[in-house]
């Protein structure tokens, strides 16, 4: 079933330009997918390295008006960053990309074309309704592969649980394993542009090419 997902008011008054594309598809999660290792490797490497050649890290388009958000909501995004601008970072600095599996690979894939931060969760770790809000003083969930993660004032996607993940840092509580079924992908944009239903439509293509994907769903949260 489509998971129920609102923008809280209080994000919507700081950051009006904020939305969620969101893609929900059955899959049989796989380690790799050497299609996609290739095409990263061979042509989308390259095309991160010349945006960040042509506009400078921080200017990368929807990773510009994503940190400019992150201040808005009251957090340093050169402390937090992004997590677009941390993937495009890592290939900048000629390191590469972490091989996770099908769909977080695929995930990433999504966030360097497109320049926004890119979620996936396991629906069957989360509840049927989810907010999108700022994360409130005092909350922090442990990271994948990290320690207590501190999200105050960080854009945050919970339940009625707690928070799950961010356009930072995702929790474990949600994450990616082979043993998922479903998966529920996030789109997080801060841009006041149409960036967002080409990278949902992109995004619904890479799914289909990279992962065993069935019944995909998608739609925009505004």
């Amino acid at each position: 079933m489509k998971k129920n997902i609102v923008i809280d008011k209080d994000m919507k008054k700081k950051w009006p330009a904020v939305r969620l594309g969101c893609i929900q598809y059955k899959v049989r999660v796989e380690k790799k997918n050497e299609g996609l290792w290739a095409y990263l490797k061979k042509d989308i490497y390259k095309k991160a390295r010349d945006a960040i050649f042509d506009y400078g890290i921080n200017e990368i388009p929807n990773v510009r008006e994503s940190r400019a958000a992150y201040k808005a909501f009251g957090k340093d995004p050169s402390r937090y960053r992004v997590s677009s601008e941390a993937l495009l970072r890592r290939i900048g600095q000629g390191k590469g990309l972490y091989e996770i599996n099908t769909v977080v690979d695929t995930n990433n894939l999504i966030s360097i074309v497109s320049g926004f931060s890119v979620g996936s969760y396991d629906t069957a770790c989360i509840e049927e309704e989810l907010t999108f809000r700022i994360g409130r003083e005092g909350e922090t969930y442990k990271g994948i592969g990290k320690d207590e993660i501190k999200i105050d004032v960080l854009p945050v996607i919970a339940d009625k649980r707690g928070p799950i993940g961010s356009s930072t840092s995702d929790s474990e509580r949600a994450m990616i394993t082979e043993n998922t079924a479903e998966v529920l992908m996030l789109i997080y944009s801060f841009s006041d542009n149409k960036d967002l239903e080409k990278a949902l439509e992109s995004g619904k293509e890479y799914i289909r090419t990279y992962t065993s994907a069935a019944e995909i769903e998608a739609w925009i949260v505004e």
